[in-house]
This record gives structure tokens, C-alpha cells and sequence, in this order.
């Protein structure tokens, strides 16, 4: 099969494979002289040495600090994601609303708050519950944290919703009024159980987007979560740049967990017949392409 021609790109001729074949010796050789680099200047501080990794053997700086702030990143995410998604879905919906008074208003608060950066919109949170509320300062953070992860992320995915919505084909609205369904019972029951397969890859980088988004509390607002514990392991065994490789694999292996959560998701609900490719059928002249999805920015 490697002779077989591709449909992607034509297949390279002599002088394309040497070229190739020189662009990629030459990225191995920067690769390797990058990674050199960096290895001798952490060897230069004394950073690679087995004393500045010991206390990752020692379960108290597990049991003690990055399981625990670990917790709380979870926690935080969790309770961001849970709120998020309805809050998503609910002005996802308002967006394509024939009345004028439920769509503007929609409309300006998605993007408001889709323009804010969301490390403004914690603090905007923070200074409001210290104003005009009485929760405790020890979880006054946390519940900052998510207001703002809130905020900004209920308005990304109502994009998201709106186009999956927008994405369907008109004909299965259409047939939904015919069998005499209204407007909310399609919704509910026809568009939204289909959209939701559809967008589900672009949910899916939302969430992921939300748990590391969640580190930046620790940056303002004192929120002891997993990348707070920097300080105080840094500070004790004078291993920062360990300390922060160690939380930084923590978050990928985390939001690789994610990922692979939402594929056997997705897998799931494709063998419950709904698949996440586009309905069969003449395609709608008001189809919104999931290359337009929104993208996730970083703040």
C-alpha cells in the first residue's frame, strides 16, 4: 500500500524524497542540539541531580501536596464544567431565538463576556463576593475561580451550541413541525440530541481548556490548587524547575484521561445510533460547517 498514490497530495518524485529527506535531518539535528541545550544549562543548576527528584519518592510530598491540590483542581473544573454546559446550552438556544428581545440581549452577554479575558473575569468574581457577599475568605478563591471559569467558558460553548444547532439540516425541524412537535419539543428532542454528537469534539477541547484554565487562580486570586504547591516544594527543596515538570506531566496525564473519557463517550452514544457524522439527506443552504466551531483562546 505505500505505492498507492494519496488523495491528499501527489506522491513526492526523486528530488522531493531528497529534499524531504534533508528538511528532516536537519529538524533530528535542531531537535537533538534544542534538547542539549536545555539538558546542559538544567545540569549547569544542578537540576537533574537525584537529590533535587528525591522528595517525588517520598509519599508525605504526594499525600501532603499534589494530591491535594490536585483535589481542588478537579473540584474546581468540575463544578465549572457542570454549570458551564447548561449555561452554554441555554444561551446557545437564546442565540437562535425568533424573538428579538431574547436573541440581542443573548447575543451582546455571549459576546461580552467571550471578549473579557478570563483572568479579568476572577477578579471582577473575586471583588464582588468580597464586596457584596459574606462567604469566608478560605473558599472565597475557589468560588471566584469558577464564576470566572463560568463566565467566559458558558459563552465559548454557547457559540459551540448555536453552530451544532445551526449545522443540522432545516428538513429535520421541518418534519419535526409536520408531526406537530413545537418549537421547544424540537429542541429538546430532535436538535439538540443530534447537535450535541456533533459538537462533541469541540466540547470535549472546551473542557480541557477549563482544567488548565483553572491554574490561574493560583497566579491572583491565593487559590491553593496543583500548580500553587510549586512554591512550597521549591521553597523547601529548591527544585523548581522538577517540581514544575512533575505538575505540568500531572496535567497532561489529567486532561489525557479527559480526552479519552469523551472518545469512549463518544463511542457510546455512536452505538446508540447517533453518530457523530452529518445526517444523511439534501444539505440545508443555512448549514453552518464545524470548521467554523469556535476556537478556544487561552485567556
Amino acid at each position: 500500500m505505500s505505492g498507492a498514490p494519496s488523495v491528499l497530495y501527489d506522491a513526492p518524485g526523486p528530488k522531493a524524497k531528497v529534499r524531504n529527506t534533508v528538511y528532516s535531518v536537519v529538524f533530528l539535528v535542531v531537535l537533538a542540539a534544542a534538547a542539549w541545550f536545555v539538558l546542559a544549562a538544567l545540569g549547569n543548576k544542578d537540576q537533574l541531580t537525584a537529590k533535587m527528584w528525591s522528595p517525588f519518592v517520598d509519599g508525605g510530598t504526594w499525600t501532603e501536596y499534589l494530591i491535594p491540590g490536585l483535589g481542588t483542581t478537579l473540584l474546581a473544573a468540575v463544578l465549572a464544567i457542570v454549570i458551564a454546559l447548561p449555561v452554554g446550552a441555554i444561551f446557545g438556544i437564546a442565540r437562535l431565538s425568533e424573538h428579538v428581545w431574547i436573541r440581542v440581549p443573548a447575543g451582546v452577554l455571549v459576546e461580552l463576556f467571550r471578549a473579557i479575558p478570563v483572568l479579568m473575569l476572577m477578579l471582577f468574581s473575586n471583588f464582588f463576593y468580597v464586596w457584596y457577599t459574606d462567604i469566608d475568605s478560605d473558599i472565597r478563591p475557589l468560588f471566584a475561580v469558577v464564576t470566572g471559569l463560568v463566565l467566559y467558558n458558558g459563552s465559548v460553548l454557547a457559540e459551540v451550541f448555536r453552530a451544532g444547532i445551526s449545522s443540522l439540516p432545516r428538513g429535520q425541524s421541518e418534519a419535526a413541525y409536520a408531526l406537530g412537535l413545537r418549537k421547544t419539543q424540537t429542541m429538546l428532542t430532535i436538535l439538540l440530541p443530534q447537535a450535541v454528537t456533533v459538537m462533541l469534539p469541540a466540547i470535549v477541547s472546551q473542557l480541557v481548556v477549563v482544567v488548565k484554565d483553572t491554574a490561574l487562580g493560583s497566579t491572583i486570586l491565593s487559590f491553593s490548587d496543583l500548580l500553587s504547591n510549586y512554591r512550597i516544594l521549591s521553597a523547601n527543596y529548591g527544585n523548581t524547575i522538577p517540581t514544575l515538570i512533575v505538575i505540568g506531566v500531572i496535567y497532561v496525564v489529567v486532561n489525557m484521561v479527559v480526552t479519552r473519557l469523551a472518545a469512549m463517550l463518544e463511542r457510546r452514544m455512536s452505538r446508540r445510533g447517533r453518530s457523530t457524522a452529518r445526517p444523511e439527506g439534501p444539505a440545508s443552504t443555512t448549514a453552518v460547517p464545524m470548521a467554523d466551531l469556535p476556537v478556544a483562546d487561552p485567556l
